[in-house]
């Protein structure tokens, strides 16, 4: 046995499980850092010019211009600890609703303010949990959420989808290769002459219920599990059919402006006659610079089409994303004959 020197002590078990522990801890810190870190760069590119660097009311470029209600101070702690990482997650991810709806309005668990806008179909689950943990260093605090035990949930339920899935579809295959077989034979005691007069009568079959049922719960499953570190992918937006009668045009261009306030917030980025945002363009002339085809385009996925745009996809419906390709058609201001001003 190798003597130990004099004034050391043998390493106990204690001494290994403490600095195991240490290095658990660090390299959790660590990750917990790049998650930090990631968030950091992406709350600078969808949230600073609303939120600021900082998280000061008034601090991004584009505050004074948004109407209200305006962005809340990030950098209060006495405001921002009165709410869970989960709430403000939500914030960021959720369905853009009517605002003027008064069910959403009286909905404590939906954040009604429409000029907020959602990054569920932008961002992948876990970068937004990286900008939760980046609010949060603004005010002084850390998050607390356990994102790894997220990741472990979806996969578990994933994976006890999986098998349930297969077995039905199993189910459903065998119940129709036996029904088919039945039917087959039925058919083949009928005389020439019933056969003329027979009809086909598709047969339900309890099973393919079942399967159904069990695969679209695979699928929301799947999606959970891909987008919590994949980005929702970037699908092609098939050419729409944009005609519409006069009469119907009148009422889709009301609800194209109402949309455009109510529901997916677009002045709080975008001016018309000099009010609203100035992230994106001024869309004063939209129906005369626009095509329609590409304004519909870009509703739906603006990343598609442009992969570092700030505008993220609002999930718009494809009813949604016509009413507002209407309306946009309608903003067709004179061009402005006023002296630019010399830059400042």
């Amino acid at each position: 046995m190798k003597p130990v020197a004099k004034g050391n002590k043998p390493r106990t078990l204690v001494n290994c499980l403490l600095i195991g522990l240490a290095a658990s801890l660090f390299m959790y810190g660590c990750a917990g850092d790049e998650k930090t870190a990631k968030g950091k760069k992406l709350y600078h590119h969808y949230c600073s010019h609303c939120h600021g660097d900082s998280g000061q009311q008034g601090e991004g470029f584009n505050w004074d211009r948004m109407p209200d209600p305006r962005p809340k101070n990030l950098a209060s702690n006495a405001e921002m600890s009165t709410f869970s990482d989960k709430e403000i997650f939500d914030t960021i991810y959720r369905d853009m609703r009517d605002t003027e709806d008064p069910k959403v309005l009286d909905d404590d668990n939906y954040f009604a303010v429409s000029t907020m806008p959602t990054f569920k179909y932008t961002l992948s689950e876990e970068e937004i949990w990286g900008i939760v943990a980046h609010v949060r260093t603004l005010h002084g605090m850390s998050l607390s959420y356990d994102v790894p035990g997220r990741k472990k949930e979806l996969e578990e339920v994933f994976q006890a989808a999986k098998p349930e899935m297969e077995s039905t579809q199993a189910a459903y295959e065998a119940a129709t290769e036996k029904a088919e077989a039945a039917q087959e034979a039925y058919e083949e005691t009928l005389t020439d002459e019933q056969l003329e007069d027979y009809e086909y009568e598709e047969i339900t079959l309890p099973e393919e219920a079942a399967f159904l049922i069990a695969n679209e719960k695979f699928n929301k499953a799947k999606a959970g599990v891909d987008y919590f570190s994949k980005r929702p992918k970037k699908t092609r937006i098939e050419r729409p059919d944009l005609t519409i009668s006069e009469a119907d045009l009148a009422q889709q261009v009301e609800l194209g402006k109402k949309l455009y306030t109510d529901t997916y917030g677009c002045n709080g980025c975008h001016s018309i006659n000099d009010i609203g945002g100035l992230v994106g363009p001024t869309l004063d002339r939209a129906g005369v610079r626009l095509n329609p085809t590409w304004v519909f385009r870009w509703i739906k996925n603006p990343q598609a089409m442009k992969k570092r745009t700030r505008m993220p996809n609002l999930g718009a419906s494809d009813a949604d994303a016509r009413a507002l390709t209407y309306y946009l058609g309608t903003l067709r201001a004179p061009i402005s004959t006023a002296p630019i001003p010399d830059p400042e």
